[in-house]
């Protein structure tokens, strides 16, 4: 008797795709975004891996949004790089096997990293924020993006991501190459502390921390998302 332990027929149940029916975003699975188009959407440039149905996608225009954010793109060097998805059919995004998380902003604003940004609704406003102070020093961290409004998003982070509180009397310091996003109201500093030089900061020769004091949140992730080679 043939083992059907590992079947083709067995592999494609396990692993087909399933209507959810939760709406725009979906998990597929922990690190598949699936999209059920019916319009438009904005994607990370790269982020398609596979679609069905009837699309168009067009690489955001220079001056899309204004000359505003066309000179902050060009001082931060490419920036966040979108892809603008028309159409409809069911659009699947992913991002170097990082986990997704989908997350429904209510007339909300949340900061993240653009290098973990996936996806997210025309709905929601955004801009860019430079961070001047990491110029060549460490490049996980050195643009953000700031989103807000009423609608879907969707993040990606490096396995499980663990979101710290901020209180007035319990700041917290992070790893800038670690830190994935943080609520609109916080504005955070940045602080040098060689005392940590071998312990923090792995992607440059100093130890550069990101200080959030006031009250909110920070959200982390067990890996440090280094996208050049620093100094030292």
């Amino acid at each position: 008797m043939s083992d059907q332990r590992y079947s083709l027929n067995e592999f494609v149940e396990e692993s087909r795709q399933r209507d959810r029916g939760e709406g725009l975003f979906e998990l597929e699975s922990a690190r598949m975004l699936e999209v059920n188009l019916n319009g438009m959407v904005w994607s990370k440039m790269g982020a398609m891996v596979a679609y069905v149905g009837a699309m168009k996608f067009t690489r955001e225009g220079m001056m899309e949004h204004g000359i505003g954010k066309f000179l902050k793109k060009a001082v931060t060097g490419e920036g966040t790089r979108l892809t603008k998805v028309e159409g409809q059919g069911r659009l699947y995004l992913a991002d170097s096997g990082k986990k997704v998380q989908i997350l429904n902003l209510q007339n909300e604003t949340l900061v993240v990293n653009g290098n973990d940004l996936l996806a997210f609704e025309p709905s929601i406003q955004w801009d860019i924020s430079i961070m001047k102070k990491l110029t060549a020093i460490v490049a996980g961290g050195l643009f953000n993006v700031k989103l807000s409004g009423t609608g879907m998003i969707a993040i990606t982070t490096h396995y499980d991501p663990l979101t710290l509180m901020v209180r007035p009397d319990q700041p917290v310091r992070t790893d800038p190459n670690a830190t994935v996003a943080w609520s609109g109201n916080l504005s955070p500093e940045f602080k040098t502390d060689v005392s940590l030089k071998s312990f923090f900061g792995r992607g440059s020769g100093e130890s550069i921390q990101m200080e959030f004091r006031g009250d909110g949140f920070v959200v982390i992730q067990p890996f440090e998302e280094v996208t050049f080679q620093g100094q030292g």
